[in-house]
């Protein structure tokens, strides 16, 4: 093992040409920490608006990207708890805190003022090696190739920050998933079905439909049709949905919030087509309906989530495995809306 290694960083706000591949020192396991030969790294839209650059947020450059992924512990510090080991293969967690906070002892970590996400508020993991608290190393299930787990953190911990501790969604409801190809949206799909309710996806081509009835979805409609609302109220009978999963926001909105039943419930974790939407008020109170807001999930459902994976009951759906050198091109796909779940890189190739 040399003290030398890769990293994608941006030393600048751009396109994917900004994404460099640069020689860096390998870091060492601090007390309590752990040194991970990273697996996997896979990409998300944040990692795409930290590179372009977000109003109001700066960052710091250089900046390595990559929110989460998996690797092979080959180091630790002084004071890790015996329960991890050198050789164990394990997940890196995307969220993190920096002290004791009210938030974190209730178990709401994600709601604390010091939260922070891994290529967006410090370095990533899109690197050969990484050194983190060893807390947020969590052990890989056996069995589950960690490649393909490298898929999983982001997307299905914000899914479940959305859908379980937000909306509260129950057997028997029906709820409305947005992108169900995306990766937050296959995960929706798949813990909406996990928790007995009824699927109604959008998906904008064959494939993302296909896959999206694949995952358990009950019903897939095609969101470029100008009466995709209309098909899925005529699916509810009218009604309209219980919970509706938004992440895509302007270009579907509007549609998204007239499908919703009286006393539906909204969430919303950002969208990847503008900051900015109208609510009518009167639509608002009238049909008592709830709009929330939903950043990530409290790291305590890795745990299950993890386990769920183990079982088969959730997979990851990886688009693509790519060589870390090819970052700028796997940007381009994503940017480009090509991708049909997650793109995960692979360091050291």
């Amino acid at each position: 093992m040399t003290d030398r290694m890769q990293a994608v960083r941006i030393h600048a706000h751009g396109g994917p040409e900004v994404l460099a591949l640069d020689d860096v020192p390998r870091p060492e396991a601090a007390p309590g920490q752990a040194l991970v030969r990273v697996l996997g790294v896979s990409i998300n839209h944040l990692d795409l608006w930290v590179r372009r650059g977000m109003p109001g947020f700066p960052i710091e450059f250089p900046r390595t990207l990559g929110c989460d992924g998996t690797g092979e512990i080959v180091a630790l510090g002084e004071g890790v708890p015996t329960s991890l080991a050198v050789g164990q293969r394990v997940v890196l967690e995307p969220g993190y805190t920096t002290s004791e906070s009210p938030e974190v002892l209730a178990g709401n970590d994600h709601l604390a003022r010091d939260y922070g996400v891994r290529g967006e508020h410090s370095d990533g993991f899109a690197a050969e090696y990484v050194a983190l608290d060893a807390r947020y190393c969590l052990p890989l299930p056996d069995g589950v190739d960690p490649v393909q787990a490298a898929a999983v953190p982001l997307v299905f911990l914000t899914a479940w920050g959305m859908l379980v501790t937000r909306a509260a969604l129950r057997a028997g409801e029906t709820v409305l998933v947005l992108g169900g190809a995306s990766g937050v949206g296959s995960a929706a799909i798949q813990i909406a079905k996990d928790l007995g309710a009824t699927v109604i996806a959008t998906a904008g081509s064959d494939a993302k439909r296909s896959l999206a009835t694949e995952l358990g979805a009950d019903h897939v409609v095609d969101h470029r049709a100008d009466d995709w609302g209309k098909q899925v109220k005529a699916l509810t009978d009218r009604r309209g949905v219980d919970v509706v999963f938004e992440h895509v926001g302007p270009a579907t909105w509007k549609t998204s919030m007239a499908c919703m039943a009286p006393g539906a419930r909204l969430v919303t974790c950002g969208g990847t087509t503008g900051p900015k939407v109208e609510i009518l008020l009167p639509h608002l109170f009238i049909k008592n309906l709830s709009v929330m807001g939903s950043t990530m999930g409290p790291r305590s459902a890795l745990h299950d989530i993890f386990a769920r994976v183990a079982s088969g009951a959730f997979r990851p759906v990886v688009h693509r495995v790519m060589p870390m050198s090819a970052v700028g091109e796997a940007h381009r796909l994503l940017e480009g809306r090509e991708v049909v779940g997650k793109i995960v890189l692979t360091p050291g190739t």
